[in-house]
């Protein structure tokens, strides 16, 4: 999500807004919400459903457990469960309940250029309806 923002302003002016699912419980995604003054809408998914439903949940290892502690990064009080899950960084473009785009990288580094969503957008926007 991190590069999204740069982009939402020409996605709100197609009529296209973000919603970002979070492994936060809401409480934690308030503080974040106010933080980084997010003009987009957060959800809790602190349960995981919806990133398990969608394929997108992968369990950390017990070594990158340890090493979040030592960053100060604690998945069970983030997320109120011990499950260990996060999510697999996706971009969903949704049209009528279709999905027109998806992209999800299995390695959380390599994230999407906003170009491309923006492209993408633009492109399932000017399709002809079937």
């Amino acid at each position: 999500m991190g590069q999204l923002p740069k982009i939402e302003a020409e996605l709100k002016a197609l009529g296209i807004r973000i919603i970002a699912l979070s492994p936060d419980r809401p409480a934690k995604l308030k503080a974040t919400v106010d933080k980084h003054k997010l003009g987009y809408q957060l959800l809790s998914d602190s349960p995981a459903a919806a990133i398990r439903a969608l394929g997108l949940a992968f369990r950390v290892d017990n070594a990158t457990i340890e090493r979040y502690k030592r960053y100060r990064i604690d998945l069970v009080d983030a997320s109120g469960r011990k499950h260990y899950l996060l999510p697999v960084p996706a971009v969903f473009l949704v049209v009528g309940g279709i999905v027109r785009f998806a992209y999800a990288n299995p390695n959380y580094r390599v994230r999407i250029d906003p170009a491309i969503v923006l492209a993408a957008a633009r492109a399932m926007l000017k399709a002809p309806k079937k």
